[in-house]
């Protein structure tokens, strides 16, 4: 399960800097896989997903929103 994490972390870092670079007018996601529709918009089911997946299983994961020690809520 970690793994999955892990993997989904990545990806919303992924998607996170997209959409910022984006804001700036730089799609890096476009630029990289544009000449490759398919897989770049299969890049963005992947980051799709992966927010749900951290929706879904965020607070079993965090250490600091399962009641463990630190400021969880």
């Amino acid at each position: 399960m970690k793994v999955l994490h892990m993997v989904a972390f990545t990806l919303l870092v992924i998607g996170g800097l997209n959409w910022g670079l984006s804001a700036l007018g730089w799609n890096v996601v476009n630029m990289l896989l544009g000449s490759l529709p398919g897989v770049e918009n299969f890049v963005y089911v992947l980051v799709g997903l992966a927010a749900v997946s951290e929706v879904l299983t965020h607070k079993k994961n965090c250490r600091m929103c399962a009641g463990g020690s630190g400021m969880g809520m």
